[in-house]
């Protein structure tokens, strides 16, 4: 399974004049996949770009990252990633695209669903890993603890993400297949 580059994506977004970062566009796409049978590359084009469409190198670029993360998500061996910065680029930056990964993600399971349920209702642990999602979404990095705390809180982070998303997908698998998910739930 290709593993996609965040910078890579982050230019390719920025040169198709994208709507969102590649942290959002990805955590978009996550959720989408999560609550929507037979969610398309081309349903996540009309959500993250002007007109929907990509140039060819581009579209390249955007199908690969689709196809592996929707290959991530339906494998059994729990190898999904959330596309972040590289461990290289400074905590203040990956803590900002981890938030950000979440609104998109939030945007996407929001938007992807269709019931008009309240989050807590949402079957099995669906309801407090997206409850916890909501409060990752506002991650920001502690200037009171030293580097060493920030570094260690993040890839806490990363880790309960990587792990509460595959869970989400899993647990909704049921209503994916039976179409009962259809408008938005309510986040409060």
């Amino acid at each position: 399974m290709i593993q996609a580059n965040y910078a890579q994506i982050q230019r390719v977004l920025a040169g198709e004049r994208s709507l969102t970062d590649a942290a959002e566009a990805h955590g978009t796409l996550a959720g989408c996949l999560c609550v929507t049978a037979g969610y398309r590359l081309e349903d996540w084009l009309l959500d993250i770009l002007p007109d929907g469409r990509a140039q060819p190198p581009a579209l390249t670029a955007l199908e690969a990252l689709y196809e592996s993360t929707a290959g991530a998500l339906a494998a059994p061996d729990m190898t999904f990633q959330p596309l972040l910065p590289e461990d290289a680029r400074s905590i203040d930056e990956r803590a900002g695209a981890l938030a950000t990964w979440c609104h998109g993600f939030l945007y996407g399971l929001g938007s992807g669903t269709g019931a008009t349920q309240d989050v807590v209702e949402l079957p099995g642990e669906v309801g407090a890993v997206v409850t916890d999602i909501m409060a990752i979404s506002r991650a920001a990095v502690d200037p009171e603890q030293g580097e060493e705390a920030n570094e260690a809180a993040y890839a806490e982070l990363v880790e309960f993400l990587r792990v509460g998303v595959q869970v989400v997908f899993e647990e909704l698998a049921p209503l994916r297949q039976s179409s009962v998910l259809c408008a938005g739930v309510s986040f409060h």
